[in-house]
């Protein structure tokens, strides 16, 4: 035969006496019918079991005078696992008639069974067997399962109302045995089955209203967090929105700034080709009548300018076509705005159910990241912009620079072509250097006629790229904007949900008023009911004295009686009178009941 492990035999009876005397005051409580004060049998029964149960294989420490092996120590890991029981081991601690730390642990049991939180506080212990195992052998029973069976089992209790007085019981020098004869089944508990039930449908409709007040009361809390987090966001994105206007006040004044020198560029262009083309004329006119060779030196001067003048009218072509463009993206920002109104009106009806808030609140915050990112990137390019305006303000200071030069060597030219009229004769062979010197000049102006063209072509390409980033800019503000509205609906949304909550918080409060005015009313009424039962009217034979006075009727002491409770008093002390419009006198009424009193002949007079 197998021989059974004593540790699993005990933890199986403990688990059975717990599950019976569970059982058995679940029973009791509900044949009650009322709320259970420490007074209760069964309910001191169940905390004799617990604690049975809570002392099986905890370990023994070894104190300063003798072995100790108490419960308190586990019970004190709840206050630091699960924080709603802070306010229970604070007020065990100080509580003044307990100097054990036995008693300490039986006070806290109590006081979590009014609560209704002993099986949460005892299932945070479970889950945390590290910790348990510094307390309890690993054969305990808060270390298998039975402990977790319990822990389920003490749920059931959550149907019960106790009421216990904790201060002035002495909880440190109780004797914890369990009193196996509750358990026995007798015949008289058989009968009232009818009424058990009836006060199980009351108990169930209660925990049924504590339950639905529970779940509102978490449905509160976590809309409160959605509003908090809402508000949050959105004081960032208002934030955002306000940088994001001052950067485009910024660009467009940039903008106006270089229309502004555009055209003042253009200006002085053309008083230079005035100014050149008048020097050209008369330069014209003077070499006519030179050589030959010196007509072809002005030809070529000629078709330079010629070039140049081509150039300066591209470049302002160039600058006609960036100005249509302008207000061609002007208009094609008019048209977004309504593409956006129609786009706004067809979002609305897409908007309307509150399960889609969370994944638009996460979409809004990678955006919002992405913006930050976005506009850091804008503020580079807005310094690479311009920086590169500058370098083409200096190539530009460059260019007219070089053309004044241009100028003073065509002067130089003409002082010397006069010079060599007059000395040509001698001077052969020096005009002949010098005409070697001239055609290396026209080389080197050539070359910087090629680089010029560079620098244009890259100048263009840089403002083919500005305009670029410029639209891309205003696209990602445009989105701002919708994000911006997208917000304000969610705030609405919130505000809406935030008045139902508190419509429905008033309701709730309206029904509990009612409910307890009811229930004031029933009782009232029972009592009454109980107090008018197995009162009878007194006979007169039998009504010889006065309830109050206790004298004998006669004919100065006449009879009045109480049609409502049925007491009997005398003239004297039935002085209680109250005016009625119905009779010219006033009427005389009862001390106990207020009740109108009726007069009846003595039983000595006939």
């Amino acid at each position: 035969l197998a021989v059974k492990d004593p540790t699993a035999v005990e933890r199986a009876n403990l688990l059975n006496m717990a599950k019976l005397s569970i059982k058995g005051l679940i029973e009791s409580a509900l044949s009650f019918g009322r709320t259970l004060d420490s007074d209760y049998p069964p309910l001191q029964q169940f905390f004799v079991v617990m604690e049975h149960c809570l002392k099986h294989g905890l370990k023994v420490r070894k104190s300063f005078l003798s072995y100790n092996k108490t419960i308190w120590g586990p019970l004190e890991l709840v206050e630091k696992l699960y924080p709603e029981a802070e306010e229970i081991a604070a007020s065990v601690r100080d509580l003044p008639g307990l100097k054990t730390p036995l008693g300490r642990a039986r006070a806290w049991l109590r006081l979590a069974l009014m609560q209704k939180k002993m099986a949460d506080y005892l299932r945070c212990l479970i889950i945390q067997r590290d910790l348990l195992s510094e307390f309890y052998e690993y054969h305990a029973l808060m270390m298998e399962e039975e402990g977790a069976v319990i822990v389920g089992l003490l749920v059931g209790l959550n149907v019960i109302d106790a009421n216990l007085c904790v201060k002035g019981e002495d909880l440190d020098s109780q004797v914890g045995v369990i009193d196996f004869s509750v358990y026995l089944k007798s015949d008289d508990d058989i009968g009232g089955k009818e009424r058990n039930v009836q006060i199980a449908a009351i108990l169930d409709q209660k925990n049924y209203v504590e339950e639905l007040n529970r779940q509102l009361n978490s449905t509160v809390s976590s809309l409160h967090a959605r509003v908090d987090s809402l508000e949050k966001s959105n004081t960032k994105l208002i934030e955002e929105l306000a940088i994001a206007k001052n950067n485009i006040i910024k660009l467009q004044e940039e903008n106006h700034q270089l229309r502004s020198e555009n055209t003042l560029i253009l200006m002085k262009t053309q008083h230079h080709l005035e100014a050149t083309k008048v020097d050209v004329e008369a330069e014209l006119q003077t070499y006519k009548h030179s050589r030959q060779g010196l007509d072809e030196m002005y030809n070529e001067a000629r078709r330079q300018l010629r070039e140049e003048a081509q150039l300066r009218q591209d470049m302002e072509n160039e600058l006609v076509v960036q100005v249509s463009m302008k207000h061609e993206i002007e208009l094609a920002m008019k048209l977004l705005e309504k593409d956006i109104h129609e786009k706004q009106d067809t979002l609305i009806g897409l908007r309307q159910q509150l399960d889609e808030v969370k994944a638009i609140n996460m979409e809004m915050y990678q955006k919002l990241q992405v913006s930050e990112d976005a506009m850091k990137e804008k503020n580079e390019i807005i310094s690479r912009l311009e920086d590169k305006t500058n370098q083409i303000n200096a190539t530009m200071k460059q260019l007219e620079q070089r053309l004044q030069q241009a100028e003073k060597a065509q002067m130089e030219a003409e002082a010397e072509d006069e010079k060599l009229k007059q000395e040509y004769v001698n001077k052969s062979e020096s005009l002949q250097n010098e005409f070697s010197q001239k055609e290396k000049q026209l080389l080197q102006l050539e070359t910087d006629l090629k680089i010029e063209k560079e620098w244009r072509q890259t100048l263009e390409d840089d403002l083919q790229k500005e305009k670029e980033t410029v639209s891309h800019l205003r696209t990602e503000t445009q989105e701002i904007v919708n994000l911006k509205k997208e917000f304000l609906k969610l705030q609405e949304k919130n505000k809406q949900l935030k008045s139902i909550c508190e419509d429905q918080e008033a309701a709730l409060q309206e029904l509990a008023s009612k409910l307890s005015e009811s229930k004031l009313k029933i009782e009232d009424i029972k009592e009454a009911n109980k107090a008018l039962q197995g009162q009878v009217w007194l006979k007169d034979k039998e009504a010889t004295h006065c309830k109050l006075c206790e004298k004998e009727f006669s004919l100065s002491k006449r009879k009045h009686h109480c049609r409502n409770c049925g007491e009997i008093f005398c003239n004297a002390c039935s002085d209680n009178e109250l005016p009625l419009p119905s009779s010219p006198k006033p009427v005389r009424v009862c001390d106990s009941c207020h009740a109108i009193l009726i007069q009846r002949c003595s039983s000595n007079v006939p």
